[in-house]
């Protein structure tokens, strides 16, 4: 399998929105959110992301076909140092989950954009925290924290976010 991560062109925003969709779909068993009017979850800060400097969209592929996406940005939580970078999305579509893909994009994130990071998991999501913590701790080993009960990240709990340093 052939793991390439690219850089969402402005072009390509479209793709991306649809593939939100998914996402919010698979997230919407952990916030119970529901779609709109127009029967779309919407993302209301996808445009910032060719706007704004320190905004990232990747688009994971593999073999050449869509698998999922990767967005940063730099406004975090817990975080007030101004380097740091937010891992404000990250969805791997189903077919390709608990295969590798995940570890192996995140840390080619990491490598890409090397220095100070951020993320957060919805605390109902026990495999997101599993896989999160598994993929810091292999990158960075025991140099992180993790914060529980942060406020601001989702409208119906406290989130748990985990910072950390990669120089890698």
């Amino acid at each position: 399998m052939n793991v390439d991560i690219k850089k969402v062109a402005e072009e390509e925003r479209e793709i991306l929105a649809r593939l939100l969709e998914l996402y919010e779909y698979d997230f919407s068993g952990y916030n119970d959110v529901d779609v709109n009017f127009l029967g779309l979850y919407g993302y209301t800060y996808l445009d910032y992301y060719w706007t704004e400097n320190r905004r990232f969209p990747y688009f994971i592929k593999i073999d050449g076909k869509l698998a999922g996406f990767v967005m940063i940005c730099d406004l975090c939580y817990v975080s007030k140092d101004i380097d740091t970078l937010f891992m404000s999305e990250f969805f791997v579509m189903k077919k390709y989950r608990r295969k590798g893909i995940g570890k192996s994009v995140a840390q080619e994130i990491f490598s890409m954009h090397s220095g100070k990071w951020e993320l957060t998991v919805h605390p109902n999501n026990k495999g997101s925290q599993l896989f999160w913590e598994a993929v810091i701790k292999e990158t960075v080993g025991e140099n992180f924290i993790k914060h529980s009960n942060v406020e601001g990240v989702f409208d119906d709990v406290q989130a748990i976010a985990y910072t950390f340093k990669n120089d890698k």
